[in-house]
């Protein structure tokens, strides 16, 4: 074994590189006051000796088909790949407050036996909550104890079938040192949880908070332990919420779940069809768009709202759109189809409280912006998707005929046809 000595380190909060020495700005991904201090250990490259190394053939390894439990959501089971996998360890985070702990009751009803490690609740607490969402607690047994050092032996013991971390920024374990929620902390508590899962055969469901960047709070290393990573995600004023996958060591990334938060708790849509689209449809600004999310059509629409700046400088703010792809869109605006937008305050916002993140949407911001600024609507039932090129082109995008049979499906007609961004103002206004 190699030996070590105790020394301070330095994380960074945002990519998770460890350096010996505080620096204002982080050498590996550039961030600025991101180096938070923790305890660590460097290691004197002195050979001890140490495991022998063997290696096997994997053409000689047998493949078993992995045993999979089920969550009650037949949309759920699609984003994790086919259900939860026995020994696996799953990161859902979220917003604090957005409905992590009320699905997690919901999938943990059915599971079996189940042990709910809480750092951030008492049993008072939720229980009430569960009383309030009519769920049947009998095979759920809860302990508000953060340490997790001997989280083993009660495994031993109890022997569940799903294990429940509420939350990895609220537990600690108790051989490192620093506070709960550290950048050693969540760390070490993440490596023991993983080693727990397969030590056990027993799946391991992390919940943890995001930072206002969007990511899970700790070091990024924390991602890379789990086997699945999955974001709930939605507005606080809106009743979706998505769950999108983007690891899955077991299935497909990319894939999401659209779900609505009920009195009763949150309800699987299958069909979302027009959840993204608002009353006020035809209005001037407003544009309907097809997105693929995963391998689901999605109609969404997308308002724009320009008006006269009263100041130097014109505004641009956005909701659920990249706000440099709409700086880019406004400048292909202005010089390929003749529009000056230099004077007006511009605002995009994507109603239902999702997020347009792939290129097919820039027609339909275009189309959205140039309706507001000329007061004029565009056709009714009508849907736009494009990718825009910086030459004013209009660029096809993938599953063109897919978004088209869902157009259909709600009664739009869906239309990407045009050749550049010229034709489809003049075509529309």
């Amino acid at each position: 074994m190699l030996k070590k000595n105790n020394k301070t380190l330095f994380a960074c909060s945002n990519c998770g590189n460890e350096f010996p020495m505080w620096n204002g700005r982080c050498l590996s991904c550039g961030e600025w006051n991101t180096l938070k201090e923790i305890s660590g250990e460097l290691n004197n490259m002195q050979d001890t000796g140490g495991e022998i190394i063997v290696a096997k053939p994997l053409f000689d390894h047998k493949s078993e088909k992995k045993v999979r439990t089920k969550t009650g959501f037949s949309e759920l089971d699609t984003v994790f790949g086919g259900g939860i996998v026995r020994g696996s360890v799953i990161l859902l985070g979220g917003e604090p407050g957005i409905g992590k702990s009320t699905l997690l009751l919901q999938i943990l009803e059915n599971a079996g036996k189940v042990l709910y490690i809480s750092g951030e609740e008492s049993l008072e607490q939720i229980k009430l909550r569960a009383d309030r969402l009519a769920i049947d607690t009998k095979n759920i047994s809860i302990s508000s104890t953060p340490d997790i050092s001997n989280l083993d032996k009660a495994i031993a013991d109890f022997i569940p079938d799903i294990i429940v971390v509420d939350s990895i920024q609220t537990v600690y374990y108790s051989k490192i040192s620093g506070s709960a929620g550290s950048q050693s902390q969540v760390k070490e508590s993440g490596l023991l949880l993983q080693q727990l899962a397969k030590k056990f055969e027993v799946p391991i469901i992390i919940i943890g908070h995001v930072t206002k960047e969007g990511v899970v709070a700790g070091p990024k290393m924390l991602e890379h332990l789990v086997d699945v990573v999955v974001y709930m995600e939605g507005e606080r004023g809106h009743d979706a919420r998505i769950l999108r996958c983007v690891k899955n060591r077991f299935g497909n990334t990319d894939e999401i779940a659209v779900m609505k938060m009920e009195s009763a708790g949150l309800k699987e849509i299958k069909n979302p069809g027009s959840l993204f689209l608002s009353e006020t449809e035809n209005a001037p600004g407003s544009v309907v768009t097809v997105m693929i999310e995963g391998t689901r059509p999605l109609l969404v629409e997308i308002q724009a709202l320009v008006t006269p700046t009263s100041f130097g400088y014109p505004r641009r703010t956005t909701s659920g759109f990249d706000l440099n792809r709409l700086n880019i869109l406004i400048g292909v605006i202005g010089k390929r189809a003749g529009i000056n937008l230099s004077s007006q305050d511009i605002y995009l916002s994507v109603v239902g409280g999702i997020s347009a993140r792939e290129p097919a949407s820039d027609l339909a911001a275009i189309l959205a912006i140039v309706s507001s600024f000329k007061n004029k609507s565009l056709p009714e039932k009508t849907c736009f998707f494009s990718e825009v090129g910086l030459t004013g082109e209009i660029r096809k995008v993938s599953h063109a005929e897919k978004r088209k049979k869902e157009a259909q499906k709600l009664g739009y007609r869906a239309i990407s046809s045009y050749q550049n961004i010229s034709q489809a103002i003049e075509k529309n206004f």
